[in-house]
């Protein structure tokens, strides 16, 4: 008998904490049923535990994987609309990995996925001000007093001062082409950003996560990362 807590951190989903959470947002169930409360407990040998209705098991070893996200695909790994999702293009990764994060359905680009649980949920945690770096085609001619408002924070939906570190690419037709640094990467946070300066985003793409680019990947294409790459990014998150 296992709390289920651990055994989604032992499964690779997430850590302890990160588990609690999807279990209170109603996103794990076992043996069919959904779970919402906190310190159920199982039994690992019998019980079928599904996480977004995806069965879950333990890790036998530990994966890493960047992606380069096409857009019009979800950030999950499966979808009850049956919109195609990223593990479409993992079909041959002889292991389950889950998304580091999310991507929105139309954001293309740098995706990192992985079954260490505990790397996961530190590189998505806004505690850890992990830098991603993105470029967008925003509506309208970018200036420099929105540049300074996204500079010095702007209140998102959830209530969180989001704010990035913006600079001006190019401008032509109508569309600015601009590159924005963000450290906490809240839900939806470069769309929030460029709409309450008045430049909503056309097109979104995300360069780089934790320093890791998608540099020689189509879209759609993975690779493995390198033992180098992932013990800079345990430094990184204090791992």
């Amino acid at each position: 008998m296992i709390r289920l807590n651990k055994y989604l951190s032992i499964c690779g989903v997430t850590s302890r904490r990160g588990a609690d959470g999807l279990i209170t947002s109603g996103r794990v169930a076992v043996n069919g049923s959904t779970v919402e409360q906190l310190g159920t407990i199982i039994d690992e040998e019998n019980d079928t535990v599904e996480v977004d209705g995806v069965p879950v098991s333990p890790v036998e070893k530990q994966v890493y994987v960047v992606l380069n996200k096409p857009p019009g695909v979800m950030t999950t790994l499966s979808d009850p609309f049956q919109r195609k999702t990223v593990t479409h293009y993992l079909a041959d990764l002889d292991a389950r990995v889950y998304p580091v994060g999310r991507l929105d359905y139309d954001t293309e680009g740098v995706l990192l996925l992985t079954n260490d649980g505990d790397l996961a949920f530190r590189l998505a945690h806004p505690r850890y001000r992990v830098e991603k770096i993105y470029e967008a085609r925003v509506k309208g001619k970018f200036t420099e007093e929105s540049v300074q408002a996204i500079g010095r924070g702007i209140t998102l939906a959830d209530g969180a001062t989001g704010k990035a570190t913006v600079n001006i690419l190019s401008y032509q037709k109508g569309v600015s082409k601009v590159r924005l640094v963000l450290t906490e990467g809240r839900k939806r946070e470069v769309k929030q950003l460029c709409a309450a300066v008045g430049h909503p985003v056309v097109k979104l793409v995300r360069k780089k996560f934790a320093g890791i680019s998608a540099k020689g990947l189509q879209p759609g294409k993975w690779r493995h990362l390198t033992e180098k790459e992932v013990g800079v990014l345990r430094d990184l998150v204090g791992l």
